[in-house]
């Protein structure tokens, strides 16, 4: 059995007998602790995408308040968060394994209150400097980095019959708090919700007024109450834990590799999507409150996440990420069809919105189907990797590897959330419109869609999934 309590002490919070591919062990002991960390770990997560997606509201605004930056200022700092969350992930990728799923996920929703007073203080000075909102984007990477981490800590949680699921409701649910922030904050925005503590509003040119600190300032609580619940409720394996050299190990493997590449395509496609919506709604159709439908898109990609895993489940993974691909060309260039043009300069707003929610729908679904297909693919590698390791010795490895490899990947794809807000400002900088980067991500998903063909769903693939 699990040891969980002391005899006659408080309850520890170190699993130092974990079998989650034990059926017996599973249905008595493990499914209830595996639950209770799960259930604790996705409101964390969403709040961790909430704060890294911030700026993609806050930049809308900021014209309004008297921050007269230009729109390629605006798209930096809509980017910025994606490049350091990115770049954090990579690091985070390895802290569970050397501290312990409990201790990293309180620290690092802790670290989320640094960006959300940041903002909180920073907006209500209207001499900010600029290079003062880009450290303050740059820290909100503190969000994007802890996705890697919570998704490596969930997957050491479950066997493999239910793996899938688990993950794709930790980070489809997780993934809900962009959704969540672009629907909250602009209600939050409008009112004196901390009253004289939140400080004054800021005054429009027709006289409303606006509350734009609370972007910042109404995580704060929530974020206070996630990191005790982690703390106090969260627990660590003793069996997961391993150096940093141990898990190094995965940068040897092509499959790793192969993979950074797909789930490139599926996440970083979802979180750059999201990062740049409603700036790329506003510009291309001023005269609509993008606002009023921007959480939309988030909001049908983080619930197709969370609620498509058991399709890869059934069908395989490998197989459903090829077809999702595909869709994902489709919708791409539908979008491009309804864009303003010179043949019709007003565009069509709503083609162009049923366009972007089918994209983003496909992207929960590869976001699924990809980390589905990462234990699958270990399981087959290890064995012929190391084909000397005794059964309870590459047991663990493969978990421990596929547990790498799901945040390393994660790490990579994040970049999305950079890449696309700037190659819209790049387009746009360049030809007046989005039309170039739209045509760039379609091309990578056909290279993505040919990949996924040849190496995992085709007959006779060299690693069938």
């Amino acid at each position: 059995m699990a040891i969980t309590e002391t005899q006659n002490g408080p309850r520890s919070h170190v699993l130092t007998d974990w079998r989650p591919e034990d059926e017996q062990f599973w249905e008595t002991t493990g499914r209830r602790i595996a639950t209770r960390n799960l259930w604790i770990s996705i409101p964390n997560l969403l709040m961790a995408f909430s704060v890294w997606m911030v700026w993609s509201v806050v930049v809308a605004k900021m014209p309004a308040i008297g921050f007269d930056f230009s729109v390629a200022q605006r798209f930096w700092l809509a980017a910025l968060p994606g490049l350091s969350g990115a770049t954090l992930r990579i690091f985070y990728s390895f802290m569970v394994p050397i501290f312990g799923g409990r201790k990293w996920t309180a620290l690092s929703t802790a670290s989320l209150l640094l960006p959300a007073l940041g903002i909180g203080f920073a907006i209500q000075n209207p001499e900010t400097s600029y290079i003062t909102f880009l450290v303050l984007a740059l820290l909100c990477g503190f969000g994007g980095g802890n996705f890697a981490s919570s998704m490596a800590n969930i997957a050491y949680f479950y066997p493999k019959k239910v793996k899938g699921q688990a993950l794709a409701m930790n980070a489809g649910l997780g993934n809900l708090g962009v959704s969540v922030m672009q629907f909250l904050v602009p209600v939050v925005i409008t009112m004196g919700v901390f009253g004289a503590v939140g400080g004054a509003p800021q005054e429009l040119s027709d006289g409303s007024v606006l509350f734009l600190q609370n972007a910042g300032f109404i995580w704060v609580p929530f974020l206070i109450v996630g990191t005790i619940a982690a703390w106090f409720g969260m627990d660590d394996i003793a069996d997961a834990k391993a150096s940093l050299g141990d898990q190094l190990s995965i940068l040897k493997r092509k499959q790793n590799w192969i993979m950074c590449v797909l789930y490139t395509g599926t996440f970083g496609s979802f979180i750059g999507y999201a990062a740049g919506f409603p700036l790329l709604m506003k510009l291309q159709f001023p005269d609509v409150n993008v606002l009023t439908y921007a959480f939309l898109g988030p909001l049908v990609g983080a619930l197709s996440r969370a609620g498509t895993g058991w399709i890869s489940d059934r069908f395989g993974g490998g197989r459903v990420t090829f077809w999702t691909f595909l869709g994902m060309i489709v919708a791409v260039f539908a979008v491009l069809q309804f864009l303003p043009s010179e043949a019709n300069p007003a565009g069509n707003f709503w083609g162009f919105f049923a366009a972007f929610m089918a994209l983003f729908f496909l992207t929960g679904v590869g976001n699924a189907s990809t980390f589905q297909m990462i234990p699958s693919i270990m399981k087959q590698e290890i064995p012929r990797l190391m084909p000397t390791l005794e059964a309870e010795l590459m047991q663990r490895t493969i978990e421990r590897e596929s547990a790498a490899i799901i945040a390393f990947t994660s790490a990579i794809a994040a970049y999305g959330a950079f890449f696309i807000p700037k190659s819209y400002g790049t387009s746009i900088a360049l030809t007046g419109a989005p039309n170039g980067a739209l045509w760039a991500f379609l091309g990578f998903y056909a290279v993505c869609a040919v990949i996924t063909w040849a190496v995992y769903s085709r007959k006779g693939a060299t690693v069938p999934c």
